[in-house]
């Protein structure tokens, strides 16, 4: 996320920046340890706490013989559960990708991060559904390619005569690639946040017109719904806040 955000802040419509990776890793671990250890715990208190009241819920089930009203409020408490979860981790990547640009710490950034989605929900939900799409189009495409080529090998090395079924290699490689896929083309996902929290920032400090960010980027937005291209009350309040 600091290494999207120097490179967003670096560039202009003229020219494309430098993206600095190790001022990343500089603010992760020294200077914002602490905030992305707050971030887990929320997370980890929440999975914690649902894995209690499912034990707990589950028990209930048991000794009521399977009464219809007591599934139905566990059902209820667990899907409850999972919202929260679900909100927590989305409040925790507002506030590491706010806390990328501006160098907050993490009750502040979790807040204007909030308030900066609230301002421009429809782009960032617009972004994140394409990077969503194209990021599951780009593991499937990994997957299907490696297993593909795994396949042409084994026939050209005449392997799939020495084993029963091709099945099975082609099973551990496609969960392989995906699990290697993942891993790295999730970083894409937190990369677009990045990018447009600082965006809206950049929006934000110069009276709703972006002023930085690499060429390619603005011939993106440009294509996506807009905003609020006056100030209004939600602008005005993102505006101060910054």
């Amino acid at each position: 996320m600091v290494a999207a955000s120097t490179f967003y802040f670096d560039s202009n419509p003229e020219k494309e920046g430098d993206a600095e990776v190790m001022t990343g890793i500089k603010m992760a671990y020294f200077n914002h340890f602490g905030s992305l250890a707050i971030g887990s715990f929320i997370i980890a208190v929440i999975q914690f706490i649902r894995f209690i009241f499912e034990y707990v819920s589950e028990q209930a089930v048991k000794a009521s013989g399977d009464n219809g009203a007591v599934k139905l409020i566990a059902c209820i408490g667990d899907c409850i559960l999972r919202c929260i979860e679900k909100i927590g981790d989305y409040i925790n990547r507002a506030a590491y990708s706010y806390m990328a640009v501006t160098g907050d710490n993490f009750c502040t950034s979790a807040w204007n991060g909030f308030l900066l989605n609230l301002s421009y929900g429809l782009e960032f939900a617009w972004a994140n559904t394409l990077a969503t799409l194209f990021i599951f189009l780009g593991k499937l495409f990994i997957v299907v390619i490696n297993c593909f080529t795994l396949l042409f090998f084994m026939k050209i090395r005449h392997d799939t005569e020495e084993v029963t079924s091709v099945g099975g290699p082609l099973t551990i490689c496609a969960i392989a690639s995906y699990f290697t896929a993942n891993l790295f083309l999730g970083l894409l996902d937190e990369a677009v946040l990045a990018l447009l929290t600082c965006y809206s920032i950049d929006r934000g400090i110069n009276d709703g017109e972006a002023k930085f960010g690499p060429p390619t980027f603005h011939d993106g937005v440009q294509k996506m719904p807009t905003g609020p291209e006056k100030k209004g009350d939600k602008y005005e309040k993102v505006t101060e806040m910054v």
